[in-house]
């Protein structure tokens, strides 16, 4: 989030603490951008967007008093969305087994084609190689899953995943490994489904 040098953070959180309407306002519209953000990142299936972003800023507004100024607050407030998109992930049941039928013409021959190594993917097979991955990636559990997302998808580094899901440097190095592990043991099993 680009940092506006006039808004006065400080103050308007002192006015939100006195139940101030109009500042309360002020500062969802000023986190608004960085929440929305990350609930499009993280956004689970069937999920609404806007009723996510609505559950981390009621999340926000019920534990203000918790926040003691150690971290930035926009920080504060990503963990609080991070953690959400988690939970909501958790909450919905897991699809019990991914097969080959479920991936539509384009997924399969991006699948087929990376199988056979060939080099030539045309390009308009591009969203559906990023279907698949993220059908791939539906397949975790939710914290491997975003750890892949923010290292890999996203290109953040290990100390920034760090600062915003409040996991240690090492815990992220480990989670990231083992669900890189559990992404391509899920592919060689549709692999294998497809052989004769």
């Amino acid at each position: 989030m680009s940092e506006d040098e006039s808004f006065d953070l400080a103050g308007c959180l002192e006015l939100v603490r006195h139940r101030d309407q109009a500042a309360a306002r002020t500062l969802v519209e000023h986190l608004h951008p960085l929440v929305i953000r990350i609930v499009r990142a993280h956004l689970p299936r069937r999920v609404s967007e806007e009723d996510l972003t609505q559950d981390i800023f009621l999340k926000m507004f019920t534990r203000l008093e918790q926040y003691k100024g150690a971290v930035p607050f926009p920080h504060w407030v990503s963990r609080i969305a991070v953690t959400t998109c988690i939970d909501q992930l958790r909450a919905q049941k897991r699809r019990p087994e991914f097969r080959w039928a479920d991936l539509s013409e384009n997924e399969a021959d991006v699948l087929d084609a990376v199988m056979t190594n060939e080099n030539d993917v045309e390009a308009g097979d591009a969203l559906a190689a990023r279907e698949l991955v993220h059908k791939l990636l539906d397949q975790l559990k939710p914290d491997d899953r975003l750890v892949i997302q923010l290292l890999d998808l996203e290109q953040k580094t290990i100390a920034a995943i760090s600062a915003t899901t409040g996991w240690s440097q090492s815990l992220v190095k480990v989670r990231a490994f083992r669900a890189r592990r559990k992404l391509q043991k899920l592919f060689q099993e549709l692999e294998q489904k497809e052989r004769p």
